[in-house]
């Protein structure tokens, strides 16, 4: 058994870059649809509302497969679980290609979203199996950096795919991605070296009697801190779909730019996004390492990574380069916000309660992401019956640009200073 530790120890840096190119693939499938949009609108025929609303079932398909795989994951593993989970996006991506209509289309979304939800839990859990305490904070932001990779590398490459072979390969070719990860996957050894087996093991125990005195989401709801992070989420978590979503769209209606022929600009902005996100990370470090209270450095760090979205208000006025700059700095100041976001909650709750909170506070930025995607098509699809519309983006940038401040305001309002939750009697 001894001998086996060392080969058993460099498999599992084999098995963190599976779960970062398995995050990248995540990403890249999400991106195909909003990327091909202006090359879509003219094959399929539907209005901005009826785009908004597919990508509304993307976001609550998602929801749903983050709770179904959560389960599935825990009771038959993360090996098998995470299979599934690629398998069942990767038809869901295929489906695309033979979609005619938004029906079709807006099914293919659904299933999409349901086989992706397994991508995050699977990931967590994997490192939690393979590697020890001190180590899961580095091995978590390497295959979490696969979001971003995945974000970049869709317009550098999609474009091209579908101006060569068609927009249906675009699709095809991301759904063999994923059956081809599965086959390596597979292939990966099953358990971990003994000693991580038993620390995880010891770990789970622990987990399993600190849950004992868990808070259930319905009491959770009484507290303070609860409602200040589910506000927080609600208002920022979708503006980064947004992001996400619209911006192929954005050029397209308001410089004419084609997608197909070049995505530079969302490849800078992506790009923009990586690097920025790091040093907002950085940011926050600093200011920490200058011996400031908790309380400080949590609001000022997110006093400015709300300013720095506040510029996308103006995108109206500068030309396409500069809007480039403004929203790779508003990215990259969301992702460094959602970071901070992540950190309240085990800054205001115990550990036992920390994953209850999060997926609260997750399942309230998701509808709101849910609304605000309707709210974009809707608004989009007025303009432009008007005859205006790149015009509708304008307030629709006003809105993204304002969420980060009132969210910042909100919270402060009511959370004077952060601090752990005092525990209540039941009853």
């Amino acid at each position: 058994m001894i001998q086996e530790q060392p080969r058993q120890d460099s498999f599992r840096w084999m098995i963190l870059f599976m779960l970062f190119a398995a995050t990248t693939i995540n990403y890249l499938d999400r991106q195909i649809l909003s990327i091909l949009k202006p090359v879509l609108d003219h094959e399929l025929g539907w209005t901005d509302a009826q785009y908004g609303m597919i990508m509304s079932i993307f976001q609550a398909s998602y929801a749903v497969g983050l709770t179904m795989f959560g389960w599935i994951i825990d009771k038959y593993g993360a090996r098998l679980g995470f299979a599934i989970s690629i398998i069942w996006w990767s038809v869901g991506a295929l489906s695309h290609a033979f979609a005619v209509g938004v029906k079709s289309m807006g099914l293919s979304r659904v299933i999409l979203g349901l086989g992706e939800g397994g991508n995050f839990p699977a990931s967590i859990k994997t490192v939690t199996n393979w590697f020890s305490s001190g180590e899961r904070v580095f091995a978590t932001t390497l295959f979490n950096s696969g979001a971003n990779v995945g974000a970049l590398v869709a317009p550098a490459t999609i474009p091209f795919i579908a101006a060569a072979w068609g927009w249906q390969s675009a699709f095809i070719a991301a759904g063999v991605l994923g059956f081809l990860w599965v086959v390596f996957w597979l292939r990966m050894p099953k358990n971990p070296r003994v000693k991580l087996a038993e620390e995880s093991a010891a770990l789970a125990q622990a987990e399993k009697e600190e849950a004992r005195a868990s808070i259930p989401w319905r009491k959770l709801l009484a507290y303070r801190q609860s409602w200040s992070l589910i506000i927080v989420r609600f208002l920022t978590d979708p503006i980064w779909w947004f992001f996400l979503f619209w911006l192929p769209d954005f050029f397209s209606k308001h410089f004419g730019y084609d997608i197909k022929e070049s995505a530079l600009p969302l490849i800078v902005i992506y790009a923009l996004v990586t690097v920025l996100s790091i040093l907002g990370g950085s940011l926050t470090k600093f200011l920490a390492g200058r011996g400031w209270s908790l309380n400080k450095v949590r609001k000022i760090s997110m006093l400015i990574f709300a300013c720095c979205v506040l510029p996308v208000i103006f995108v109206q006025y500068f030309d396409m380069w500069s809007i480039v700059a403004v929203l790779g700095l508003a990215g990259g100041a969301h992702q460094a916000w959602s970071a901070s976001v992540y950190t309240l909650g085990s800054d205001m709750f115990p550990k036992s309660d920390v994953a209850s909170i999060t997926g609260l506070s997750g399942m309230a930025g998701q509808i709101g992401s849910v609304l605000f995607q309707t709210a974009v098509g809707l608004t989009l699809s007025w303009f432009a019956a008007q005859g205006n519309a790149s015009h509708g983006y304008d307030i629709i940038f006003m809105v993204c640009g304002c969420a980060y401040l009132a969210a910042f305001i909100i919270f402060s309002l009511i959370i004077p200073k952060i601090s752990m939750v005092e525990p209540r009697e039941n009853g």
